[in-house]
């Protein structure tokens, strides 16, 4: 009887020891998964934040990027504006060249014409002197040695025409010199005229030169931006991964403690079954998984003058003809105040509901190309560097320079680079 009690008070003992190992064992897994869920949760608040940082970063490189499209859209059109205008000064350059020749053959025809002038200018004054030395009686006896009254008339004939010969040639020949100096003089102003517009001409080129600088300045510093901003983005990237391999590595950690956790388990289990000579298989088993679901970085996508009028040519030119005499002001809009050329044009057709950029160059590509010989009036003759309105029989109405002011002029006064109709 008492070796039964005994018996039955050592399984007790054996059982509390049993239940004590198993608890120690728990409680010693719940703590190592609690610092591993613990670890697990900080390294996806990690990853959460990586998130919303790279989030930013992809929005930054997505604006610096339009920026960037949109700045060289403007170099683009800069750069092509410059070629344009250098081309213009070229031509310039060269019709200036042929001023200067025109001229100096001018001057030279004005020498001949002037000396013709001196070389019949004296022979009349050498024909004066040689009548005036003889004295009336040669003049005289000259006529009384006619023959016939006939002959009589024919000497006197002779001597008036003689005289109205050296008038005339006198006068063709100072004429002859007048339209000569004329000629000068205009070729002179149109040469002033034309090396005004080569000076704005270069202005004009150091400006847009200075503005595309500037421009590809202002993309070397979205370059610069973009670098840092794809940096911090390749940061993020990196901080993101990392953290994705720490809960990966904590997660194995789990399931390989769990694994160990169930075979120290089933281990105590069969010791305690053979000192209790007992064939009792435990069954119980904890579930110790946790399962914590990755959160894939998200993504954001990236916010990666045709002219039709019923309004007649005729109608422009007669518009554009009553602001004649107004003042030429460089870069000017106004029709009384003062205007340059395009700004001329362009509030001419302005006030037939017309729009034009304000510049020559510019609304040299406006409208359609139609050819000199096919001009109506109304239409833009373009010059390099100038534009007028052509009015029709030849000329045209227009700004044409702070001499001159607004004025007509013959349209082939200069080469014609192109004719456009807006209307």
């Amino acid at each position: 009887m008492q070796k039964q009690k005994n018996s039955k008070y050592t399984k007790k003992i054996i059982a509390k020891r049993a239940i004590a190992l198993t608890l120690i064992a728990v409680l010693g897994a719940g703590a190592g998964q609690r610092a591993i869920a613990s670890t697990i949760s900080n390294a996806q608040n990690k990853i959460n934040e990586a998130n919303q940082q790279l989030n930013q970063a992809n929005d930054k490189i997505s604006d610096i990027e339009g920026q960037q499209s949109a700045l060289q859209t403007q170099i683009d059109a800069t750069d092509a504006e410059l070629v344009a205008l250098l081309l213009d000064i070229e031509v310039l350059e060269g019709e200036i060249d042929q001023k200067k020749k025109d001229i100096a053959k001018s001057e030279k025809d004005l020498k001949e014409a002037q000396d013709n002038a001196d070389r019949q200018y004296d022979s009349m004054k050498k024909r004066i002197r040689f009548m005036y030395e003889r004295g009336d009686n040669s003049m005289i006896e000259a006529l009384l040695g006619a023959t016939s009254m006939a002959d009589f008339l024919n000497r006197v004939e002779y001597f008036t025409q003689i005289y109205d010969y050296d008038r005339n040639q006198l006068d063709v020949y100072k004429e002859t010199v007048q339209q000569v100096a004329d000629n000068k003089a205009i070729l002179e102003q149109e040469q002033e005229e034309m090396e005004q517009l080569l000076e704005n001409q270069e202005q004009q080129s150091q400006a847009l030169q200075a503005k595309l600088d500037t421009m590809k300045s202002t993309m070397d510093d979205y370059d610069t931006k973009l670098a840092e901003a794809q940096r911090l983005a390749d940061a993020y990237k990196k901080t993101i991964d990392e953290q994705n391999a720490i809960i990966v590595a904590e997660q194995e950690r789990i399931r390989q403690e769990e694994i160990r956790r169930q075979q120290e388990e089933q281990r105590r289990r069969e010791e305690e079954a053979a000192r209790q000579q007992q064939q009792q298989q435990q069954q119980q088993q904890q579930s110790g998984d946790t399962q914590v679901a990755e959160e894939q970085p998200s993504s954001d996508s990236g916010k990666n003058p045709a002219y039709s009028t019923n309004i007649s040519g005729q109608d422009v030119v007669n518009y554009a003809s009553q602001f004649i005499g107004n003042p030429y002001v460089w870069g000017g809009t106004s029709l009384t105040n003062g205007a340059d050329c395009s700004g001329f044009t362009m509030k001419v057709f302005e006030h037939f509901g017309i729009s034009l950029p304000h510049s020559s160059l510019l609304q040299r590509s406006c409208g359609k190309e139609v050819s000199y010989a096919n001009a109506q009036p109304g239409d833009l003759i373009c010059y390099s560097g100038h534009v007028a309105i052509y009015a029709g029989g030849g000329r045209i109405v227009g700004a044409q320079s702070s001499r001159s002011g607004i004025t007509t002029a013959n349209a082939t006064y200069r080469t014609i680079l192109s004719v456009r109709r807006v209307l």
